[in-house]
């Protein structure tokens, strides 16, 4: 899980139950709502109410070139693509689409983050080149990651985070681009990830202490590891700088076969007055998986 590449690794598809089970984990009429949605899936920008401005993960399209995406993206209503290394920052701004979060140029690594000191050097060097491309580039949001423990105690890698990022936090805040640290979960998914918790992530923002360092809140993973998602939401929202979805069960379309409710979850970000990029990261089960997105992005289009 080295590089950015680890994500697309497909998960093996866990489809839990039957559509009777996924309805007992969400009430009646909001079950109705969302497969209404799903049969209506958005044509062109017109039907799109614009309180959420979505956003797509690169990696979960991988089978289509960046310039495609970029068409379907249009063609669907919205204007941003995430996860985009410098690199690929060009295309995206031929098509008038947004990088709604970026990588630096140098390695991107799950497993080896800011919680190990060994990793700093490269890490401090790594960003402090990137913060002054995003910033040039117009862009505002830079992804990182915790680590793995690998045997260390979840205090000290924060105490170790801290030392790190606080080499490059002075430089983000000149430039105006926000570090996030996006929080997996280390139930399923990322075994040993030490960021696998929101308390974990706020302390860290608590500590650091710099407006410009913010949670990458995935929903998909909350849910494994902790859940109650609407209230993390509502009492958390000011350390959440960015939000991504996708099915729980395994990370498949925002249909009636999860048991998540989408709808409800984005008017509880919007509520909190919100304006940032929700981006939908799943891996289609369908073939057609730009029909996939359109379903996503009528389910979260509240």
């Amino acid at each position: 899980m080295s590089t950015p590449l680890n994500r697309r690794k497909l998960l093996k598809q866990v489809l839990s139950g039957s559509a009777s089970v996924a309805a007992g984990l969400v009430l009646p009429h909001q079950a109705s709502t969302q497969l209404a949605n799903l049969s209506n899936p958005p044509t062109d920008a017109a039907n799109l109410k614009g309180n959420i401005n979505h956003s797509v993960c690169r990696w979960c399209y991988s089978d289509l070139s960046l310039e495609d995406l970029c068409k379907e993206v249009k063609r669907i209503g919205f204007n941003a693509i995430d996860l985009l290394k410098p690199s690929e920052w060009e295309t995206v701004k031929k098509h008038g689409i947004d990088c709604s979060m970026c990588y630096t140029a140098g390695e991107t690594s799950l497993t080896k983050g800011w919680n190990n000191p060994m990793h700093h050097p490269w890490l401090i060097k790594d960003y402090l080149e990137a913060i002054p491309l995003v910033a040039a580039a117009g862009y505002k949001n830079l992804i990182c990651f915790s680590g793995n423990r690998n045997g260390m105690d979840d205090a000290t890698g924060m105490k170790n985070c801290i030392e790190g990022l606080k080499k490059i936090m002075p430089l983000a805040e000149a430039k105006g681009v926000t570090i996030h640290i996006e929080l997996f979960n280390s139930k399923v998914d990322h075994k040993d990830y030490m960021g696998d918790k929101s308390a974990w992530g706020i302390e860290l923002c608590k500590q650091l202490g710099s407006p410009n360092f913010k949670i990458l809140f995935d929903i998909y993973h909350m849910q494994i590891d902790e859940g109650d998602i609407i209230r993390s939401i509502q009492d958390s929202h000011t350390y959440f700088g960015h939000y991504h979805t996708a099915g729980v069960p395994g990370r498949h379309e925002l249909d009636d076969r999860q048991e998540l409710n989408y709808p409800a979850i984005m008017r509880a970000i919007k509520a909190t007055g919100y304006n940032g990029y929700v981006a939908h990261e799943f891996i289609a089960t369908n073939p057609d998986k730009i029909s996939s997105l359109k379903q996503a992005v009528t389910v979260c289009d509240i």
